[in-house]
């Protein structure tokens, strides 16, 4: 194969939903209804800045409206356009029925540089942005539920929030038009770092599967694991220092833009996304070795790679030359279909993007409900549930005491134990369960069927079926 045959992203998308919908027995009709997507927006506008009119051009795409609202992020990048952005809708809409978040799939972009503009010229774009979309509801809590992508944050996020409520006094939930807000403007903890916890809760629960990890050529736990991660954006940070600092793992190299850092013993995690805060790469970092191509440590040696920034990182230009036997897609579209070809032939176990980086859409869909109950979460039943764990307590204490037991609980032990879950860890808990429960639908499908050797074909399996599922319960 030539990298004249590669896929683009939005074929690669379309070669991976037609190898698992050959698997299915869907009626023609309803197959081509899931495929399609329903309806793509262009919005071209102008906007005043530096004493001229600077044109934009932004898109919103709905891929299916199965569940309503759709669900997906806006990204601002140059290399934003038609093709990606419904590429990414329909993961989207497979991504939302894979985790049971009852959206369907809808993606957003604006070509734009960020970095090229001052925060209060991006509020200005992206103020006029949201106008164009909510007049047309393409912005709206139960229609279209934008959230961040690659070059957005909470910071725009709470933009869009605030010029929605702007045009719509009146509504109630104005706030659950968006998710991925501020806390202080109705965002939910754990938002920020929900699709880097989502990939750590993913290989938590792969690791649970003695079949699985022997079948990616591993053993034992994630202790002691060597990762490489590609991006230490939002995503890449979040994952990376979770393994590393909770589960034992030894991040051995990143790449950035501007080159890659390698060190065997492990990296600091925080003091690289803390040079790269400040220097704006990862060059001059003072241990690891440092390369200018970075994409060369995407072939290193490791036990785990986290490609985690850009689509089609890995190709058919160096899909031969991966020697990670374990792959976790926390980006959108990382592999391109033939190299997926490749690494399947080779052995690799990829676990893919609509399980793996689902943790941001989960908890949007905890964000939404909470705007939509306009009340924090645990905020009725935490000091109860503290109250009756401090009278389980009190009762062995005072028990030890009658009988001259002389004994007594650990203090470590009762400060875990009577703290009452807060809206973080009931968030963390509901996104664990989901990240356990979509694994596992995606195994039984793995193992449970001989033409199906591969984890995002059996993610295709489930996710397809789910929507099929909701088509024909409507009528259709």
């Amino acid at each position: 194969m030539t990298t004249a045959k590669e896929p683009t992203f939005r074929e690669s998308v379309d070669l991976m939903f037609n190898r698992a919908v050959s698997l299915m027995d869907l009626p023609p009709g309803l197959e081509e209804k899931i495929r399609v997507c329903n309806a793509t927006y262009t919005v071209r506008f102008g906007v005043r800045l530096r004493g001229q009119i600077h044109t934009f051009t932004g898109y919103r795409s709905v891929h299916s409206e199965h569940m309503e609202p759709v669900k997906g992020g806006i990204r601002y990048a140059m290399g934003v356009n038609q093709d990606e952005v419904e590429a990414l809708a329909a993961l989207m809409t497979y991504k939302c029925a894979l985790v049971e978040a009852p959206f369907g799939g809808s993606k957003g972009g604006l070509r734009i540089d960020p970095r090229e503009w001052d925060e209060h010229e991006l509020e200005r774009i992206t103020r006029r942005f949201a106008y164009e979309l909510a007049k047309r509801d393409l912005i709206h809590p139960s229609q279209n539920v934008p959230a961040p992508d690659m070059g957005t944050s909470e910071r725009e996020m709470a933009w869009i929030a605030d010029q929605y409520k702007r045009m719509n006094t009146t509504d109630i939930n104005a706030r659950a038009c968006v998710t991925g807000k501020p806390i202080n403007a109705g965002g939910i903890q754990g938002r920020t770092e929900a699709t880097g916890r989502g990939v750590q809760y993913a290989l938590q629960e792969f690791f649970r599967h003695p079949e699985d990890i022997k079948a990616a050529g591993l053993s034992g736990s994630l202790d002691g694991k060597r990762v490489i991660v590609q991006g230490l954006g939002n995503v890449g940070y979040h994952a990376a220092k979770f393994l590393s600092e909770e589960d034992g793992c030894k991040v051995t190299a990143v790449i950035e833009r501007d080159g890659g850092l390698l060190d065997e013993d492990g990296l600091d995690v925080e003091a690289v996304r803390n040079w790269i805060a400040k220097h704006g790469g990862v060059d001059g970092y003072p241990k690891g070795k440092y390369v200018s191509d970075g994409s060369k440590y995407l072939e290193h040696e490791c036990d785990i790679l986290i490609p985690a920034a850009l689509e089609g990182v890995i190709n058919l230009s160096n899909a031969d030359k991966i020697k990670a036997p374990l792959i976790i897609e926390a980006a959108n579209g990382p592999v391109t279909a033939g190299a997926d070809e490749i690494l399947r032939e080779k052995g690799c176990v990829i676990i893919p993007d609509m399980y793996a980086n689902a943790g941001g859409v989960t908890v949007s869909y905890f964000e939404w409900v909470k705007n939509l109950s306009h009340i924090r979460f645990g905020r009725m039943g935490r000091r109860q549930e503290e109250a009756r764990h401090q009278l389980i307590v009190d009762e062995l204490e005072q028990l030890s005491a009658d009988r001259n037991l002389g004994w007594s609980l650990t203090p470590g032990f009762k400060q875990q134990y009577l703290r009452g879950a807060g809206e973080l860890e009931l968030v963390r808990s509901g996104l664990d369960d989901t990240m356990r429960a979509a694994y596992q639908s995606m195994r039984e499908v793995w193992h449970g069927r001989e033409d199906v050797t591969d984890l995002r074909t059996a993610a295709y399996l489930v996710s397809i079926d789910k929507v099929a599922a909701s088509y024909q319960a409507a009528g259709l």
